[in-house]
């Protein structure tokens, strides 16, 4: 008996239906990522260094989907990436209420880096409905959603602040060869302040390299170069853009040479500078591609009838099976989504004030009075509301609490030492809060010179609260970590709110024990008035 051929067309409404489920499954399962989402937003729009990383999800999607294509859009999935997606779910809570990290030096590098859950999210995805044979094909498309946040927080003091110093002694340099040297203090980083020259921070050209050198690594990945090419590409391209950006400094600098004196030109010189760096930019990117083109030939699509035969085939069989491979999925993302820890509670808040905040800090914590409010932003987002309080024969006593918008836990100790200022003493004590309850709470000592400092650091649910365990190994090398109650991670106690007590008294011959056992008697003090529980509550 001959068997059947294998059917040359596809069910029109099957199929489409199977992918209007997985589509819109895919885009509804995002919502369970909605925290590291809504942090990477806040990232690309408020960092100009980093807004380049919105492109990079959708690079990634656009060459996964051609990966996908070429195989012949097969389905071979397999139960695995159900789990995968499950993991992607629960790093995302467990992000929110854990925090890992190396101490290196005076940088923090995380062991949960918040682009980890999206990168198993899409990885799960493939698996689920793709199999592992797209998935492997896609190791780079899915490899770029590790980039969503395209300059690590390393980059800054490693490589960005050295080279805006870099940029501005060039700029100087070229003006001082032309006779249009600064001859005052207030003028070695901007030569013309009346219309606003400034050589430093966005004129080192990271932003240029770094777009380019992603370009490279795609180009590189679509042409399917040898790994050596491959980095060639890459590292040529960042040099170019370098290579330009400062030939883009000597132009701008001849631009305001001849601009001084003449209102008409200093009146556009912002746009000038905007048209100049464009100009360069875009010839760099040319000369990039010309090099590239005239060096590689375009990839062929390898042949993919017999896949597309095969899936055809198979298709209504395995068609049961897609659909209950979404049923399972679209339970997984209701059941995350309907989670009371799930980031998801939080859109369709209404977006707090800066009077809002403010009014939410306590009046009075025991003896101590409210004097004054104050926020810190950044990029144009508040982050932190802080009090001072007063007692009297007590020294001022700062009330910080963290209001980022992503329910990010916060060590103020971490922050002391990417400022460059090691603790003295990091430890934990216990302290006696306004309901009787005593809490471990992280406690760091800091001596400058000039001023006496203790911190304490915990975050809190409106039920309980947790420490900050730091396990430091001396010299510059150490580990943080932040104890997670894990029973928690269900629970309907809302998200953990940071808080910081900081005193600040002026640096004395007194010893130094004596001081801290001063200082921490006042924390004491202002401890026993204090209701964490309560403050994480009216944050929430």
């Amino acid at each position: 008996m001959t068997a059947p051929e294998p059917e040359t067309g596809r069910s029109s409404a099957a199929p489409l239906a199977i992918w209007c489920i997985i589509a819109f499954l895919a885009a509804l399962g995002c919502l369970g990522l909605q925290h590291e989402i809504s942090t990477l937003w806040v990232i690309w729009t408020t960092d100009p260094l980093r807004s380049i990383g919105m492109l990079i999800p959708l690079a990634s999607i656009v060459l996964t989907l051609r990966v996908w294509r070429q195989t012949g859009w097969e389905m071979r999935g397999t139960w695995w990436g159900l789990m995968v997606i499950g993991l992607s779910f629960f790093l995302s809570i467990l992000r929110q209420k854990m925090m890992l990290s190396g101490l290196f030096g005076n940088m923090s590098v995380s062991f949960i880096p918040i682009v980890l859950p999206v990168y198993l999210y899409g990885s799960g995805i493939v698996l689920l409905f793709a199999g592992t044979r797209v998935w492997r094909r896609a190791w780079f498309p899915l490899g770029l959603l590790l980039l969503s946040q395209p300059v690590p927080n390393l980059v800054n003091p490693l490589i960005d602040l050295p080279l805006q110093a870099i940029s501005a002694q060039v700029a100087r340099s070229f003006a001082t060869l032309i006779g249009f040297a600064p001859t005052t203090p207030q003028l070695h980083l901007m030569f013309a302040p009346n219309f606003g020259m400034f050589i430093a921070p966005g004129c080192d050209g990271i932003r240029g390299a770094v777009t380019l050198g992603y370009g490279a690594l795609i180009i590189g990945y679509l042409k399917r170069v040898s790994l050596r090419r491959w980095a060639a590409y890459v590292i040529g391209a960042v040099l170019l853009a370098y290579f330009f950006n400062f030939t883009r400094l000597c132009v701008l600098v001849l631009y305001y040479r001849v601009a001084i004196g003449h209102p008409g030109l200093e009146g556009v010189a912002k746009q000038a500078d905007y048209v100049i760096g464009s100009c360069l930019f875009l010839v760099a990117v040319l000369l990039f591609l010309g090099m590239v083109r005239r060096k590689e030939g375009d990839a062929t699509a390898e042949g993919n009838a017999h896949v597309s035969e095969e899936f055809t085939a198979g298709f209504m069989p395995r068609a049961q099976r897609l659909w209950l491979k979404c049923t399972a999925f679209a339970l997984m993302v209701l059941v995350t989504l309907s989670l009371p820890v799930s980031s998801l509670r939080k859109i369709g808040k209404a977006s707090a004030t800066p009077v809002s905040f403010a009014e939410r800090m306590p009046k009075r914590v025991g003896n101590f009075a409210l004097t004054r409010t104050w926020y810190e932003q950044q990029g144009g987002t508040i982050v932190l509301q802080a009090g001072a309080y007063s007692a009297p024969g007590s020294d001022e006593i700062i009330l910080g609490v963290w209001v980022s918008p992503s329910f990010q836990v916060h060590d103020a100790n971490v922050c002391w030492l990417a400022r460059g200022q090691r603790p003295d003493l990091l430890t934990s004590k216990s302290f006696v809060t306004a309901r009787g309850n005593s809490d471990e709470i992280n406690t760091g000592f800091y001596n400058d010179g000039i001023t006496d400092s203790i911190v304490l650091n915990a975050y809190c649910t409106p039920a309980s609260c947790s420490q900050f365990q730091h396990a430091a190994s001396g010299g510059h090398f150490g580990f943080l970590f932040m104890r997670p109650q894990l029973g928690q991670l269900a629970g309907a106690e809302g998200h953990p709110v940071s808080f910081m007590i900081r005193i600040d008294k002026l640096h004395t011959d007194v010893p130094k024990n004596a001081t801290y056992d001063n200082l921490t008697s006042e924390a004491r003090s202002f401890m026993t008035g204090l209701d964490p529980n309560a403050l994480s509550r009216a944050f929430q």
